[in-house]
């Protein structure tokens, strides 16, 4: 038996297209944080375990939603990713093998409309499938993983993840991921300084621009290695603020 675990928040434009993509799944679950979008009417049509539950964090919602799954075998994807009838041929012949205690799948993502081959975000391999008795996710705020015990395999088919699909996005995003980065890396007694903000910036970008390649992919490429640069600028720009208040309340 395999069990789909999605969380979701205001994701009414992808969310649809996701489930859709997993409706052959023995058991879908899906954990929902205050959308107001349309996101929870979206998912009943679909399945009828869908909660509603407030915002810990990335790596305790998903640990919540594996907490509620049945399944012998988890499935665990992102409102925004889509597995193809080719991957999900894959899942079934890996299920049945039962040759790992895990899977990492190749996730294949877009930026603004391209598909990006460079700039580190291909091959993507991020593990996704694994034995619920087996695996459970780490309580990070954000970038949480999924720890597993046993052998883990690699599938060949990607999953295919909108992970931009606009500017407007782009700016959303970055701007919510900075501030979790910045509160994630405060907790870890790391400090910053708005000489350290610029310089993370400017590497950030010359990595991925130039060492990862992005510039092979065309005007995205430049695109994305900019939001990728103000990602890390903002993060470590944020975190120079978050010391600085702590001080003044001292």
């Amino acid at each position: 038996m395999l069990s789909v675990i999605v969380i979701t928040k205001n994701e009414a434009e992808h969310i649809g297209r996701c489930l859709a993509s997993i409706n052959w799944a023995d058991e879908i679950i899906v954990l929902d944080s205050g959308s107001q979008d349309g996101t929870v009417a979206i998912c009943r049509q679909y399945t009828d375990k869908v909660y509603e539950t407030d915002w810990p964090g990335f790596g305790v919602q998903k640990q919540r939603a594996l907490d509620k799954a049945q399944g012998d075998w988890v499935l665990s994807i992102d409102a925004d990713e889509v597995v193809t009838p080719e991957l999900r041929v894959e899942i079934e012949t890996a299920l049945k093998q039962q040759q790992y205690n895990a899977y990492e799948i190749p996730r294949l993502s877009s930026y603004c409309g391209r598909q990006m081959r460079h700039g580190g975000w291909w091959p993507d391999h991020v593990l996704r499938l694994f034995r619920r008795d087996c695996g459970q996710f780490t309580d990070a705020v954000v970038h949480e993983r999924i720890v597993v015990r046993g052998e883990i395999g690699k599938l060949s088919l990607p999953l295919l993840h909108d992970a931009f699909v606009n500017l407007d996005e782009v700016l959303h995003k970055v701007n919510g991921y900075s501030s979790l980065g910045a509160e994630m890396l405060y907790q870890k007694g790391v400090r910053s300084s708005l000489s350290k903000a610029l310089l993370k910036g400017l590497w950030t970008f010359i990595r991925t621009y130039w060492l990862k390649a992005a510039v092979l992919d065309g005007r995205q490429g430049l695109m994305l290695s900019i939001s990728n640069a103000e990602g890390a600028y903002y993060k470590y720009l944020k975190l120079w603020e978050l010391q600085n208040s702590a001080t003044v309340k001292k």
